[in-house]
This record gives structure tokens, sequence and C-alpha cells, in this order.
């Protein structure tokens, strides 16, 4: 049986590359970052060069780039460490209805402290309004949160106008740049952006590894306290194995950015494209201002948790929403917050392609899939 894998927003495959790159960095070199001898010395020259590399995919200076364990400790780090830093300021906070779990959870416990928490609406495509941005902003408003593009349906929003905004009034900007890092070129200072989140395991590199962007001169309280590893902001002996990887992953994407989005755009049109002509099946998400390698759909008359398993008995792993929430039994919040109901939520299919997606997977995605949406169709209880 075919074993095709269709699944890269959840997570990916370590590249070969990346792989090698941090061979000697759990063996040989494998001293701590902080110690002062040479060994030391030597991974924290390393751990240096890291912060360097990935820095330059996004315009950064290499000190505004701090290391974490994932996307969601630097979600969770970029709006409780403002927040708690900033309280005198203010105690507003404006994320998006379609943020992350980590985000949207991070909100709530804010929420709990004290803070006020404005959820701006998205459009059917799951797009947010700067001008809606601009409206909820007020005197007490210290930070605005819109993710990049989103993990689900892979909408890419406004950022650089919603930046733009916050900049003039004066309110820090965060973007959870989690799955455009290392496909959408990203400046920082074009941009506005104040903060980013962007994690490893999304760009071929190991788990474990994520970074915070913070714009030299914004204060943030830690979340982890301990012996003033990077910067003071995240205490933790630093994973220099799993750094080294983040750092080899992004240039990689850097150097191959241009090349691989034109093959993954090419291939996600012809699987939109042979998904649609399946009788009462939609697109979610923006038809054209979308990530290259996301396609994410909602057939009538289906669980979506149906079609998964049917899938995977065929060989082939995809998703039912966020991967992040996939043993939830409520609909994606995304995709309420887009308009469906939440039976169409629930028929829901996430195909999300990577480095290493080939047009026959494509091929037999669209060979078998209409074959299982009919047997399914033929004894759902949804259907009239």
């Amino acid at each position: 049986m075919k074993r095709i894998y269709l699944d890269y927003a959840a997570t990916t495959p370590v590249d070969k590359r990346v792989l090698s790159a941090m061979a000697p960095y759990f063996s040989k070199e494998f001293a701590n970052s902080m110690s002062l001898h040479s060994f030391g010395q030597k991974a924290k020259l390393v751990l240096e060069e890291s912060r360097e590399a990935i820095a330059s995919l996004i315009g950064a200076d290499a000190n505004e780039i701090i290391f974490t364990s994932s996307a969601t400790e630097s979600n969770n780090l970029a709006l409780k460490g403002v927040a708690l830093a900033d309280k005198n300021k203010g105690n507003h906070i404006i994320i998006s209805s379609i943020e992350h779990p980590c985000v949207v959870e991070s909100a709530k416990w804010l929420e709990k402290q004290g803070f006020k928490i404005t959820k701006v609406k998205v459009d059917k495509y799951g797009t947010v309004n700067p001008k809606d941005v601009e409206d909820a902003i007020n005197e007490k408003t210290i930070l605005v949160s819109i993710m990049h593009a989103s993990n689900e349906i892979g909408t890419i929003e406004p950022i650089e106008e919603i930046g733009k905004i916050c900049r003039k009034k004066g309110v820090y900007f965060h973007t959870d740049a989690s799955q455009s890092f290392g496909k959408i070129l990203i400046n920082v200072e074009k941009m506005n952006i104040d903060l980013l989140t962007a994690s490893s395991h999304k760009i071929y590199g190991p788990k474990g590894a994520g970074l915070l962007y913070i714009r030299k001169g914004i204060k943030i309280e830690p979340i982890l306290h301990g012996g003033g590893q990077e910067n003071g902001l995240r205490g933790s002996t630093v994973n220099v194995p799993a750094i080294v990887g983040f750092a080899k992953a992004a240039e990689i994407c850097k150097s191959e950015m241009e090349k691989e989005n034109k093959r993954l755009v090419k291939l996600r049109d012809k699987l939109i494209k042979g998904v649609l002509k399946i009788k009462d099946s939609h697109l979610n998400g923006h038809p054209k201002n979308r990530l290259c390698n996301n396609a994410n759909f909602w057939f009538s008359f289906i669980e979506g948790e149906s079609l998964i398993i049917q899938l995977d008995l065929e060989g082939i792993a995809v998703s039912t929403g966020s991967a992040c929430s996939s043993f939830k039994l409520e609909p994606s919040h995304v995709l309420l917050a887009t308009g469906l109901r939440p039976e169409q939520a629930h028929g829901s299919l996430r195909v999300s392609l990577g480095r290493f997606t080939k047009e026959d997977d494509i091929n037999y995605l669209l060979k078998v899939l209409p074959k299982i949406v009919k047997k399914i169709r033929s004894i759902s209880p949804f259907k009239k």
C-alpha cells in the first residue's frame, strides 16, 4: 500500500541536511552554552551563529531573537510577557477570532487576571479587516496579536497594514508566523512587526525549538525564571542541537523558498481544482491569497473524522481542523468564524503539502477521494 504524508501543516519530517548539521552537538560538542570553559564557549559560539542565521531570514538583528521550546511557548511569552510588563499602561489586548489555541488560551488566562480581550471578526475567507483592528484599539490597548497565515485554512492576513495601524497608534503588534515562516518573505521592519513567533518543526527542523522576535526596546516579563539564559527572558539550559537544526532549516528555506513556492502552488492548485469537481465540495479560506501548501475543504453530508480514517486506510495522512485540536469533538472555531454552520465545519478536510510531496501523490489522492466521499455519503444520516 502507498504511504503518502499530506499533513505538513501539523509537522514536517526533519531534512537530512538538518540532521547532519545537528549530529555533532548531541555527543561531540555537547557542552552547556552558559559554561565558561572552552567547551561551553564553543557551544555559545554556534548558538550565536544560529541566532544570526535565523534573524537574517526576517530582517532582524540577532540580539532580537529569543529561542524557546516551541511556538506555543513563544506565543505565551509574547502575550503574557507584554501584558505583565505593560499593565501600568493599559489592560486591553486584541486578537482575531481565528487564532491558534495557544493564543486564544493565553488571552483567556490574561482575562482571568483582569485584562480585557477583544476578538476581531473575519470575513468568509478568514481575512481580518485592518479597519476593524483600528476601530477596536482604544486608549487602554497595549497589544494586538494577529496570525500571519492560518494554520487551518491557509489564508494570509494583511499583516503590513495592521502593523502600520498599530505603529501609528503606539500599540505593540505581535504575529504568529508559525505557518508562514520559511514560506513567505518576511521583513519585520517593513511589516511593522514588534514581536513574531516561529517554529522549527514547521520548516523541516527538529521539534523542541521555537523563537520569539522581540523588537529592540520592548519590555517583556519572563514567564520562565531561571539562570538568566536568552538575555534573562527565558531561563532554561539552551537546546543547542535543536537550535542548530532550526538555523540550518531556516537557511535551506531561505535559499530554496522561491523555487519551492512555485512548485507547491502548482500542486496545490491542481489539488483544489480536482477536489472541487466532487459534488457538494467547497473550498475554505481565500481562493488566491493563501499559503502555497494549504488546501482546506468541507464536504456536505460528511463527517471529517470518517474521511480522515478512510483516507488513512488508503495510506494517505491528512487532517481535519488543527492538528493540535484534532481529538476534540467540537467543530473548528476557525471555520465557525468564517460563517460555516457546525455540521458544515465538521465535514472539513485539510490537505497540506510539503518539500517531499510529488505530483503522483496528488494524483493518488484525487483518485481515491471521490470514491471515499461517495461511500461515506451513501451511509450518512445527514444526507437528505
